[in-house]
């Protein structure tokens, strides 16, 4: 018997730069052609049938303009669309038109999007670069950033996928003035529960500045787009691959995810994570981590953001129960949740572990309530 060791031993920088601004279309193809991802000259613009006239035709002309070779890959816009079906279409649509390795993919959209496109530049040819161009506040706020990429299942949310880490990230804050006010409320859930996790000035700003931020107030906007960048920072370079602190960016996500999926995608994800992030605090009321004064401030920042706050009449709650055990956060069987301590911190439970298993019978208490 002998044994030979295979030493693959890595030091690996995935460090990217965040730029956020307005009509960034042009400073992407001065960073291309400044060498952002080295020589190559083959670039696959991904994006949805909504954003491909708003923004992707755009990026995609300039690219054709200063001489790279281009296609544009457009897959139906929505949640529902996020699944191996359409990353297998936009696969199939690559090699068709002969990209191999020596590509790029740019994804120019909303977190759905950026998901898929990232998934597919993680298996393509054995990982091939992508960026991320990111449309939505959602996006902006935290589907575009981390390096998460995946897609969802009939079993399960978000468990088939990779971790992939973008070149780089642009947030284009002028395509937010061309959102409709309820995606503008959905992207708002996910920058409410960064306030939740991390800071209470944050939350107190948010809440003092809803307005504003409806109305597309540059500095404003540019504000919380920074914000919710330094949050996603702080966590994600402490833990990129969710092996334990990555865990807080879930909060209200076992809930949630399993609404946006019962509910079949009729909520939009920020506002099935709204109530998600309701059902979270009224657990951690329960266990004495919250107060009522938390809970009526989260349902007044919520309420102010035009989010729902209570579980849709048409959702069947055993159905919704039933769901919450394909989070990814389950282990050996148990419900697991992460859960607040008071307004802009988080519970940490033996030391290291962000979030707390929850028997289902007051899983269960909680869902009936609402």
């Amino acid at each position: 018997m002998s044994i030979f060791n295979v030493g693959l031993k890595k030091v690996v920088d995935d460090s990217y730069e965040i730029e956020i601004g307005y009509e960034l279309e042009r400073k992407l193809i001065d960073d291309l052609r400044a060498g952002l991802v080295g020589t190559i000259k083959k670039f696959v613009v991904v994006t949805d049938s909504i954003v491909k006239e708003l923004y992707a035709d755009r990026i995609y002309d300039l690219l054709l303009q200063n001489d790279y070779q281009s296609d544009i890959i457009v897959f139906p816009a929505g949640e529902k669309s996020k699944t191996r079906q359409t990353k297998e279409f936009i696969e199939d649509a690559m090699l068709e038109k002969g990209y191999r390795r020596d590509c790029c993919i740019i994804a120019v959209g909303g977190g759905v999007v950026t998901d898929i496109a990232g998934f597919v530049a993680g298996t393509f040819g054995r990982g091939i670069p992508f960026i991320n161009y990111a449309t939505t506040l959602l996006a902006a706020a935290d589907a575009s950033i981390g390096g998460k990429t995946a897609v969802d299942t009939p079993l399960a949310t978000n468990l088939i996928g990779l971790f992939h880490q973008p070149k780089k990230v642009y947030i284009d804050i002028s395509t937010w003035k061309t959102l409709e006010k309820r995606q503008i409320s959905s992207g708002l859930a996910e920058t409410i529960k960064h306030a939740c996790i991390s800071s209470r000035e944050f939350f107190d700003y948010l809440l003092a500045n809803m307005d504003a931020i409806f109305e597309i107030n540059d500095e404003i906007c540019q504000n919380i787009a920074q914000e919710n960048c330094k949050v996603k920072y702080q966590v994600v370079t402490k833990d990129e691959r969710e092996s334990g602190l990555r865990e807080i960016l879930n909060l209200g996500h076992t809930v949630g995810r399993a609404i946006e999926t019962v509910s079949e995608y009729q909520l939009l994800h920020g506002e099935a994570l709204a109530i998600g992030l309701v059902a979270e605090v009224k657990l951690s009321k329960k266990l004495g981590y919250c107060t009522d004064e938390d809970e009526a401030l989260l349902i007044k920042i919520l309420d102010r953001a035009n989010l729902p706050v209570a579980i849709p009449s048409y959702i069947d709650r055993e159905a919704l129960i039933k769901k919450l055990y394909t989070d990814k956060k389950v282990k050996n069987g148990e419900l697991r949740f992460v859960l607040q301590n008071g307004i802009g911190d988080v519970m940490v439970f033996d030391g290291d572990q962000y979030a707390k298993t929850i028997p289902e019978n007051m899983a269960r208490e909680i869902i009936m309530s609402m």
